[in-house]
């Protein structure tokens, strides 16, 4: 079955794409453990699919109107403390590995190398939207 794992980032410290906060080896640190991870699913034939996505600044809300036009506004919203920073699609036996794998995801170094446990949701991707 496949799953969907959405990491959530926060938007303090985040300012044009780039961490306002981290040290460079501490981003390096960051990415290290994503490659490793990305491989580790790529070697276990679990990885479909893995983006990361653009900071807050680039956000945008489309929304269709009555009267046939679109407003686009710029997001998140102000009350927004974490974004969508990136997501992971993977194929897995079960529910229990995809929270494995999100669960090591969410340990992902942060600040000083500690554990960042960010918040990652997993949904089920379910077949029946227009039969794809």
């Amino acid at each position: 079955m496949k799953y969907i794992l959405l990491m959530q980032f926060q938007v303090a410290g985040w300012e044009g794409g780039n961490l306002t906060n981290w040290k460079p080896e501490e981003i390096k640190a960051n990415g290290d453990f994503l490659r490793s991870l990305n491989k580790d699913l790529a070697d276990a034939g679990e990885l479909v699919a893995v983006e990361g996505l653009g900071g807050p600044g680039q956000l945008k809300v489309v929304r269709a109107q009555a009267n046939g036009t679109i407003a686009i506004t710029d997001g998140p919203f102000p009350e927004a403390k974490e974004f969508l920073a990136g997501y992971w699609i993977v194929d897995v036996p079960s529910a229990e590995r995809a929270y494995e794998i999100a669960g090591r995801l969410s340990a992902i170094p942060g600040p000083g190398g500690k554990p960042s446990n960010l918040p990652i949701e997993v949904q089920p991707i379910m077949r029946h939207c227009g039969d794809l």
